[in-house]
């Protein structure tokens, strides 16, 4: 059996215009925080710091559909679902589909989501 790797390239490949878009102004909030790498599978693109993965993302016809890790529950109509992972994290399911949905509270949450890639919630009280 042969194992596939998975590349960015293999999840944008297809997608409508309007959601690769979406997931390159995605990956420019990710940049904005700092360095970090890749985790490619079949099923999504994960962004990861120098601890552990911190955000994701799945293209679809739609737009974008991912997940952000947080210290903190968020309400908000892009958070789709949100469940605690951990004592100190939760995980939330997001929807994107429209490029004002990446505004600066979304960016925030990616911004706090990139603390917890870098192990920063070991740190601190939960």
């Amino acid at each position: 059996m042969e194992h596939r790797i998975w590349t960015v390239d293999d999840h944008l490949a297809g997608k409508p215009d309007a959601s690769v878009d979406l997931y390159h102004r995605l990956v420019r909030l990710v940049e904005d925080c700092g360095p970090f790498t890749y985790a490619v599978s079949k099923s999504a693109i994960t962004f990861k710091g120098t601890r552990r993965g911190f955000a994701g993302a799945k293209l679809d016809a739609r737009g974008l559909r991912g997940y952000f890790d947080l210290q903190r529950a968020v309400t908000d109509p892009r958070v789709t679902n949100v469940s605690p992972y951990t004592k100190r994290l939760f995980v939330h399911a997001f929807r994107i589909s429209d490029p004002a949905e990446l505004d600066e509270t979304f960016a925030g949450w990616i911004r706090e989501a990139y603390d917890v890639g870098q192990g920063r919630h070991l740190a601190s009280n939960p």
